[in-house]
């Protein structure tokens, strides 16, 4: 497994972004597609449908999007993790303490209710009382899960042996990391 100083030659190319749920995931991809120079798609946009339903078109649109030579997106959603790993070149582990990732969940979750920030094909969050009645809930659902990537992301060492892995521990090495890949003589 690599870390944010490691040289990655050649540059990547298709880039997965993993994490537990609020870490910061795609906020990240983002900044290493901006990097990179290539596409970012957030795979959340390609899953929702209206009333936060599953689109029926999820997989095609996967399938579609990671055809192409370049691009980043986030690895989630059991249905096409194979398929992304399979197609990536480098995964991007962001292993942030879990208080941490916690906070910035809760965060995200009560910033994006009170502002009723449009997500994805019209849904926002839903109610905050929602957290005591609804056992999927975003902040529930993080902590259920919040120790998930760790056992995930290690195994594809053996199982993927064609991904570069590069695990981040803080947003000082995301920082680093997405700097790196920057070429000489240009800014975020």
């Amino acid at each position: 497994m690599l870390g944010p100083w490691d040289a990655l030659e050649p540059p990547p190319r298709r880039v997965l972004v993993a994490g537990t749920t609020g870490v910061g995931k795609t906020t990240a991809a983002g900044r290493i597609g901006r990097a990179l120079g290539v596409p970012h798609t957030e795979i959340d946009g390609l899953f929702h449908g209206p009333d936060w339903g599953p689109r029926a078109s999820f997989e095609d649109d996967v399938e579609r999007y990671t055809a192409g030579p370049a691009w980043v997106t986030e690895w989630q959603y059991s249905q096409v993790r194979a398929l992304l790993t399979e197609r990536a070149d480098t995964l991007v582990w962001l292993d942030l303490p879990v208080p941490i990732a916690m906070w910035r969940l809760v965060r995200r979750t009560v910033r994006r209710r009170v502002g009723r920030t449009e997500l994805w094909n019209g849904n926002v969050e839903p109610s905050m009382w929602t957290i005591f009645t609804n056992r999927d809930h975003i902040i529930r659902w993080g902590i259920r899960t919040r120790r998930k990537m760790r056992a995930m992301v290690p195994a594809l060492e053996h199982a993927a042996p064609h991904l570069r892995i590069v695990r981040l521990q803080s947003q000082t090495e995301i920082d680093a990391f997405v700097e790196r890949l920057r070429p000489p003589g240009t800014a975020e």
